[in-house]
């Protein structure tokens, strides 16, 4: 058994990051989703299920797509996309809320709750809660409703109530830390779908065991069509889900380089970017120890990115620990290099992408020109970006599309 496989340690961390850091009024919560997942994940039963809903409800394996034009534009490395966004709900989030429920049927809850940032996480809880006739709420920051508001409208139709959450700066920690304030009140009741490899013990584990379906996937279809691995995978990293989702399955291959990309917003500059590797620090928010943006009096700054699903100021204590080790690299995009992405994944494949994933894209195509052309680099397109089309509109058109 390598070192990879064994972290997170029996108190949930990856070397000096993770942890389990919540009020005392959650321990008893977290200790039995701990120990339910432990048994789940050994119960032949549950993993059938899963795999028939992962099957037949969201629709995997998703394809791993040869990016033809894309790479004949940019010259160099061949470009495969495993295609996350053709998934049920239109992202990977779907693949962690349909394990999470099932876990919540075998506790006895009955209720179920989420923060969401970009709406995708929040679908997809809304998403399983109706399958499954669980009563839902989902916690949004204000400004983040406003940019999303097609998902809001989904997560609405789909029976979820949606709470705007108006502190602060009306984003995606603000929505965890209400979501988070809802838990500890109906503890008995409900179970949190945290939605990323992020949080207390053991959602950081549970989270990126979910989605390792996307590298195992990956691994698979690219031996199958290149009869060898990759050179290069890239994802883009907010709390880290789908990111360590595609690199869990390659951790032991040495000579596949890993690269998450952070928001670099506006420019690496103090509340305009989102780059926790590039401008953060060591500390402890919202249940894990790890890498963050705050002051030299531990205060956490604001934040910034074009995309909502990325504005966070934390990282999934995994990636500090493969960051440590020098497994994983993190880069960032800036909004400008992720809009230009965008426009040109669609306008080149056709294929408009997440403002999420198109962090992803513009680094392939900041690299992929100075490689080789006998070097393979997939992209996890973690989302498709109907959610982002007013948006960046408005930004690079000029115009309302609704």
């Amino acid at each position: 058994m390598t070192k990879f496989e064994t972290v997170p340690d029996a108190r949930g961390h990856f070397g000096p990051y993770g942890g389990m850091f919540v009020p005392e009024t959650l321990m008893t919560a977290l200790q039995q989703l701990e120990a339910e997942y432990a048994e789940a994940r050994r119960d032949p039963a549950f993993r059938e299920e899963l795999r028939d809903l992962l099957a037949n409800f969201v629709g995997r394996p998703t394809p791993l797509y040869f990016a033809e034009r894309l790479t004949e534009r940019l010259g160099g490395a061949k470009i495969y996309l495993k295609r996350e966004d053709l998934l049920h709900t239109g992202a990977h989030k779907i693949n962690n809320a349909i394990g999470q429920i099932l876990l919540a049927r075998r506790m006895g809850k009955t209720r179920v709750i989420a923060e969401t940032g970009a709406g995708q996480h929040g679908v997809a809880t809304a998403t399983v809660a109706a399958r499954f006739g669980f009563e839902c709420v989902i916690y949004m920051g204000a400004v983040d409703m406003e940019r999303q508001a097609l998902n809001v409208a989904r997560m609405r139709f789909l029976g979820a109530q949606v709470v705007p959450v108006t502190a602060g700066q009306a984003t995606l920690k603000e929505a965890v830390n209400e979501a988070m304030r809802d838990w500890v009140t109906n503890v008995r009741s409900t179970h949190y779908i945290l939605g990323t490899a992020y949080g207390a013990h053991p959602y950081p584990m549970m989270v990126r065991d979910f989605h390792r379906v996307i590298g195992d996937e990956a691994r698979r279809q690219i031996l199958q069509r290149e009869e060898r691995l990759p050179d290069l995978l890239t994802a883009c990293v907010g709390g880290g889900s789908n990111a360590i989702g595609l690199f869990y399955a390659f951790l032991n291959d040495e000579n596949v380089r890993m690269v998450g990309v952070e928001a670099g917003g506006r420019g690496i500059s103090r509340g305009e970017h989102a780059a926790r590797f590039q401008g953060g620090r060591l500390g402890v928010l919202q249940g894990a120890r790890t890498w963050l943006l705050a002051d030299e009096d531990g205060q956490v700054e604001g934040t910034h990115s074009v995309s909502a699903g990325l504005d966070y100021a934390a990282v999934g204590p995994e990636h500090c620990w493969l960051r440590d080790l020098g497994r994983a690299e993190y880069d960032f995009a800036t909004d400008d290099e992720a809009l230009d992405a965008f426009r040109t994944l669609a306008e080149v494949e056709g294929i408009i992408p997440a403002l999420e994933s198109s962090h992803a894209i513009a680094h392939v195509i900041k690299v992929a020109p100075a490689m080789r052309p006998d070097q393979i680099i997939i992209a996890n397109l973690s989302g498709r970006g109907d959610k982002d089309v007013n948006q960046a509109a408005k930004i690079l058109l000029g115009v309302d599309a609704e």
